[in-house]
This record gives structure tokens, sequence and C-alpha cells, in this order.
């Protein structure tokens, strides 16, 4: 789904997952500059949008989430995970309940695949499920943005901001106000920096939640059953996962960054086994070329890696 907004000046178009939105409008590191300063705005209109009414809607996610929503409390935003009944992530939900909807965003493209399988589990529980992308869409505002939510169907206050659903009618009417556009590669090295992690980045078909840090921000460990809980209760309390986030401080000599999937060897052994592979990278304003990597959990903190032929230092995310 094309944004409006990919109309504004500079306006440079994303590719791949990000298609939709504007990569950048000119000015990579003046936009990650004015959204670490609490100004501007961006566009995330090409995330999915789902919706859930109906008075059984928070009891009813909170048997088939990994977050504990049975009680969640109106405008609190949350993070969820839907897991297989292996325990390995299939699906990422940032939610909030606004008093008779909860709302949440997701992946591009992913939203009618989860919705299958909320509708398969609905059971004879009063919810109603919705796919509302075409009516609404995401934008997001930085920490210490005075811009006015005004217009917004819901929002989800964040340390870090604020996400705003917008009749998607009036996207570039309401965004007009929010001060300079910011293209989702600004997003992206801010969101690297925060070590937060992104469903088909920083997961593959075999990620357990432990091993990108999505304990601390969408698992609730003391909550019932769930599919894929017992998976989650065994890791966590027997034993350490098997790969484990790391950010990587990468050489800035390279002009190129090294792109999802790069293979990541152990500098000192650089035609030895692959211990893992980069899954998201960008250039920030303040630490340089950064990426976040998925490596194995006994490979030692403090070694050089190199993320092709770019070497890189680790910051540790998950414990080994």
């Amino acid at each position: 789904m094309k944004s409006p907004l990919l109309a504004l000046p500079g306006a440079v178009p994303a590719e791949g997952a990000d298609e939709g939105v504007a990569a950048h409008y000119g000015d990579l590191f003046r936009e990650q500059r004015n959204l670490a300063r609490g100004t501007g705005f961006v566009d995330l209109s090409h995330r999915g949008v789902l919706t859930v009414t109906g008075e059984d809607r928070l009891s009813w996610l909170h048997l088939l989430l990994t977050q504990h929503v049975s009680a969640l409390p109106p405008q609190q935003a949350t993070e969820a995970l839907v897991l297989s009944p292996n325990g390995h992530v299939e699906h990422a939900l940032y939610l909030v309940d606004d008093g008779t909807t909860t709302w949440a965003h997701v992946e591009p493209g992913t939203q009618q695949a989860l919705i299958g399988y909320l509708e398969s589990m609905k059971f004879f529980y009063r919810v109603e499920v919705a796919d509302a992308t075409a009516e609404y869409a995401v934008v997001h505002l930085p920490a210490g943005s005075t811009a006015s939510a005004e217009g917004a169907a819901a929002v989800r206050e964040l340390p870090y901001g604020r996400d705003l659903f917008l009749p998607r009618a009036a996207l570039a009417e309401l965004t007009a106000g929010y001060g300079p556009a910011a293209g989702i590669w600004a997003y992206e090295a801010l969101r690297i920096e925060g070590h937060r992690p992104r469903l088909g980045f920083e997961t593959d078909h075999r990620t357990i939640p432990h091993e990108v840090d999505w304990l601390t921000t969408a698992v609730h460990l003391q909550k019932g059953c769930y599919r894929g809980q017992e998976t989650v209760a065994r890791v966590h309390n027997l034993g350490r996962p098997p790969r484990r986030l790391v950010l990587l401080h990468l050489d800035g000599t390279e002009e190129v960054l090294p792109p999802h999937g790069t293979e990541v060897r152990l500098a000192a052994e650089p035609q030895g086994r692959a211990l893992g592979f980069v899954t998201s990278s960008a250039r920030h304003h303040e630490l340089g070329p950064v990426a976040l990597a998925v490596v194995k959990r006994n490979v030692p903190v403090d070694a050089v890696l190199l993320a092709g032929t770019v070497p890189g230092t680790q910051d540790v995310i998950v414990p080994q």
C-alpha cells in the first residue's frame, strides 16, 4: 500500500519489507537527529493494522499471546508474541486497548496470516477480529514530541515515543503539523541503537523469544498456559538459549553495510565456520555503522567478529 506521504519533497521510496513508505527524505543524519531531539515523525503506514472487539477480547487474547493482557488498562501499550507449539516466534503484535477495542500493528503483510490464526481460535468467545489496514495507518512520533495526537483513533505511549493509529484517508492532513518527516532508515537506525528486535529481521523460523531479548518486553513469565509456553519456561528455568542477539559496532572505513543474512565469523578465523548472521544494519548519526546480529551463545563476548568482511566489536544484549 503506497503512502501518500511519498509525495513529500525529497522522498525516496524504501524497498523490500518497507516498500510503500519513504526510506529517507534527502538527509538521513538530519532526520535521525530530529527524531533524537523529539521533533518530526515517521511514516509507518505500510504496517498491518488489526482490531479486536467484543467483551471477551482481553481474556481471549490472554489465552493466545505471550503477554499478560487479561487486565490490560485502557491506553497502556504493550507487546506480545504468538508462538508455535514448539515455542518459535510466529508473530509480533504491538498493542493498546482503548476500553472498547484492542488495536495492534504488525509487520507489513503479516496481518492476514495472524488474523487467520486468531479466527481459528475464536470458538465460543465473544470477539470480532478485523483487518483495519485499509482504514488506518500507523505514524510514529518520537519521545519529547509536542505534536498533538488529535484525530488518532488510538495511541500507544512508549518510552521512545508514540505510535498513532490515524485514519488513512486523512494521513497527509493530520501529519502536516507534526514537523519534518523522517524516513524508515532513520527510524531503523534508532531501533537498532535501542536493541529492539523486529520480526523477520532479528527472527527466523527457529527463533525463540529468549534469543532476541523479547522476554523483557513481550513475554510475561508468570502468566498461565499459552501455545509454546512450555519451551519458554524450560529454557528460562533450566538452560540458556542457543543463540543471542548482539549489537555490532562496525569498522567505519567500509563503504557498504553488511545486509540482512550476512554471515558472521570470528575475525581471528575469517575462513572458519559461520557463527551467526547479521539481522539489521544502519548508519547511526552518533555511533557510526552499526548492526544487530544473532550469534551462537558460546561466542566470546569480547571477540572481534566479521560481518562478511567488516570487523565489529560486540555490545552484549542477551547474556552469554
